[in-house]
């Protein structure tokens, strides 16, 4: 059995007005994550426990069968993972985006956690000068994928009250900046980094061509690493991950799967969706589970625009979706499944609770259902499956999938 998972990163949305009060799920064309609703089986996934934030680090943890309750220690020690970062049991990691700030009535603004979608390349000339000039023996900077990058610090805080920076787009800072015990010394290394970062190199070409600058850096996402069993280990299988985001890279390689990079993976609209779909299958040829993880949806959620989700969906199930359904059935008896981590609604621009919909398609008779609709919101509501805790759901999915569909069918 070949088992493959298609998530669509934040693909779930609310009803829009601009959309005649369709979700863009509803609004996209997808007739391959169409075909999996209507001949498989639908249902709504609850991948955040109550109190805790809507990231992708809860989210994912829960969809690859990790209880956050148990497991979740904070998102930049995951990230850590991807990038051979490795924690001392005293270590605590921070995310660390490259920002752009904004005023409105002299006070500052976030006006953009990606800094333009800054470059890898740029940002990590950024990165490298602000481990020069703000790193010590106990505080060292990582350079990352575009805006996203690693603060690791010794013996650093923990019970800290930090904000992601994509939650607060357009607001003003001041009550976001970190609290807690040891936030003073947090605050300092952003306050320490504008100056860095006001005349440096990179921001000056930016500025010349009309790009927006890094302003600062902004420290969020703490934790330490934390005690994961492998999922190969708990089901027996060979598996890898295909995404272009250190955090679910990180996730990947706790969970003791293989990395598998594909040129072109940018995080962004702009990556390689037909790529992914083709190391995928690729991989199957001998190896048993795939994680494929696009990123896109999410980010056009974080930004407002409607129509680039809806583009980003569009792409998603084209080149991945249906290029999965189009060569796994050669491989042998198989299990996909599409969903979305969470919602990104465009009227929040981040993450939201929601449970978002998943379905499920086999090869194997006797283990669909048949009876969903298209893959949106509201007919995965209408089946009335909702698999809650989340983490649940891959547990069914590698384990005990016939029983799932006896018990909800």
């Amino acid at each position: 059995m070949k088992y493959i998972v298609l998530l669509g990163d934040g693909m779930a949305d609310y009803p829009l007005p601009e959309l005649q009060g369709r979700t863009p799920l509803q609004a996209a064309h997808t007739p391959h994550m169409d075909r999996i609703a209507a001949e498989g089986t639908l249902g709504l996934i609850d991948t955040i426990p109550a109190g805790f934030t809507p990231g992708s680090d809860v989210a994912n943890l829960s969809v690859l069968g990790y209880d956050p309750t148990v497991y979740h220690t904070g998102r930049a020690p995951l990230e850590a993972a991807s990038m051979e970062v490795n924690l001392a049991p005293d270590d605590v990691a921070f995310r660390c985006n490259l920002v752009t700030f904004g005023s409105a009535a002299g006070e500052t603004v976030m006006e953009d956690f990606t800094a333009g979608h800054i470059s890898s390349e740029e940002a990590g000339l950024i990165v490298k000068d602000l481990n020069d000039q703000l790193g010590s023996p106990d505080v060292e900077f990582y350079p990352g994928v575009g805006y996203r990058h690693l603060m690791v610090y010794k013996g650093g805080p923990v019970s800290l009250e930090t904000t992601p920076p994509h939650d607060i787009t357009g607001q003003l800072i001041d009550g976001y900046l970190p609290k807690g015990e040891g936030s003073e010394g947090i605050r300092r290394l952003m306050e320490r980094s504008c100056a860095i970062l006001k005349d440096h190199p990179v921001n000056r070409e930016r500025t010349e061509k009309g790009k927006k600058t890094a302003d600062s850096i902004w420290l969020w996402g703490e934790g330490r690493a934390p005690a994961m069993e492998p999922m190969t280990a708990r089901y027996g299988i060979r598996g890898g991950i295909i995404s272009a985001v250190d955090l679910l890279r990180g996730i990947g390689i706790y969970a003791g799967l293989e990395v598998l990079p594909v040129e072109g993976a940018t995080g962004y609209i702009d990556t390689n969706y037909r790529g992914k779909a083709d190391r995928a299958l690729a991989y199957l040829e001998d190896g048993d589970f795939v994680f494929l993880h696009v990123e896109a949806p999410d980010e056009m959620g974080h930004e407002g625009n409607i129509e680039g989700k809806i583009e980003a969906i569009e792409a998603f199930d084209r080149e991945v979706v249906g290029t999965i359904l189009a060569g796994i059935g050669a491989l042998g008896g198989f299990r996909v499944m599409v969903l979305s981590d969470h919602p990104t609604p465009i009227e929040l621009k981040t993450h939201s609770s929601d449970p978002s919909p998943f379905a499920v398609l086999s090869s194997e008779g006797g283990e669909n259902i048949g009876k969903g609709g298209s893959c949106d919101e509201a007919s995965a509501r209408d089946t009335g499956i909702v698999v809650s805790p989340g983490h649940l759901l891959m547990n069914y999915l590698m384990k005990d999938w016939r029983g799932f569909i006896e018990e909800k069918g």
